[in-house]
């Protein structure tokens, strides 16, 4: 199944990351927005972690050309440190609903969240984001 990324760091349009990773290979970037999620800053990018009535992360949906996907897929999960069941994992890849800005429709998106071990260490003395965006 393909889906679009969720990007909110250093992944967005204008960052370092996305002209290392993204530039020529996607079908479209638009703004959306991630519920239930507290952004934090982290060493020169941002963790999300989820947390039920938390706030809101603002980033692009970014959806990929189809040729590009799988590759994108894997490079994107090695940036990310995210490597499936190991709990030394920085983020962890999901599938989660992201509202597009520009019509309010819940689309089904990867998101790279902090992994539970990140995500606790965070929630105890992390400094999280106003208004949940990284440029903000």
């Amino acid at each position: 199944m393909t889906l679009p990324f969720f990007v909110y760091g250093t992944l967005r349009p204008g960052e370092v990351n996305h002209g290392l990773f993204l530039r020529g290979r996607t079908r479209a970037e638009e703004p959306g927005r991630l519920a239930d999620a507290v952004l934090y800053a982290g060493p020169g990018y941002p963790y999300a972690v989820e947390e039920p009535g938390g706030g809101v992360v603002s980033g692009e949906l970014v959806t990929a050309l189809p040729e590009a996907y799988e590759e994108l897929l894997a490079e994107l999960d090695r940036l990310e440190e995210y490597v499936p069941g190991d709990p030394r994992s920085l983020y962890e890849r999901v599938e989660r609903n992201v509202v597009r800005a520009a019509d309010g429709v819940a689309v089904r998106a990867w998101v790279y969240l902090a992994a539970p071990a990140v995500a606790t260490r965070l929630r105890a003395r992390g400094r999280a984001i106003e208004g949940g965006d990284w440029r903000g």
